[in-house]
């Protein structure tokens, strides 16, 4: 399966490109924004899907890999195609998305093209844990990086790992790394 493609705009036609990789031309579909893009002779880049059916294979092209993967995500509910999920994905970004599903906004999804109310439904549904499971992951990485952040500079200011586990068993969940030093060094210092 091709995943990713750079090279050369040779052809631009409605809905994509031929891009010329190394002499091979690969037609690839795009959303409206991206051709707007787009411009012959020109590098281009993208993170492809290769849909394949019995009568074509259709590669399709984002700009960044996150776009990709909120089109398979959408790909994996019943009913939504190709190129509706390419058209979602044309209007609005994964974190909105995932804000819309998390809080159950079948408006926001009715608004976007190719999505009616059954579809929009059927989206809110389906991927209701897969949102979840992904928000988590995320906030996880975020909430460890913050940690790890944070304690290394405290660590470098002199402070041991016992006082820093202390402190941050205290500290709220969500703290950022600034949030996390500033109330390390309040407590810590309140101690000396």
């Amino acid at each position: 399966m091709i995943g990713y493609l750079n090279g050369t705009v040779k052809f631009l036609f409605g809905d994509g490109c031929i891009l010329d990789v190394h002499g091979v031309g690969y037609k690839v579909s795009v959303d409206a924004a991206t051709r707007q893009n787009l411009t012959v002779g020109n590098a281009a880049e993208f993170f492809v899907h290769t849909a394949v059916r019995e009568d074509a294979i259709t590669l399709f092209g984002f700009g960044d890999a996150e776009t990709l993967e909120l089109f398979e995500l959408l790909l994996t509910v019943s009913g939504i195609g190709a190129k509706t999920a390419q058209g979602v994905v044309s209007k609005i970004s994964a974190a909105e998305l995932a804000r819309a599903v998390a809080t159950q906004d079948i408006k926001t999804l009715t608004r976007l093209p190719g999505l009616g109310k059954k579809s929009a439904e059927r989206i809110l549904l389906e991927l209701k844990d897969k949102v979840r499971d992904k928000r988590q992951a995320t906030s996880d990485k975020l909430f460890s990086t913050a940690r790890d952040e944070a304690a290394e500079a405290l660590d470098a200011l002199g402070y041991t790992q016992a006082e820093i586990s202390a402190v941050f068993d205290k500290a709220p969940s969500d703290a950022s790394t600034e949030q996390l030093i500033k109330f390390a060094l309040r407590e810590l210092n309140r101690f000396a």
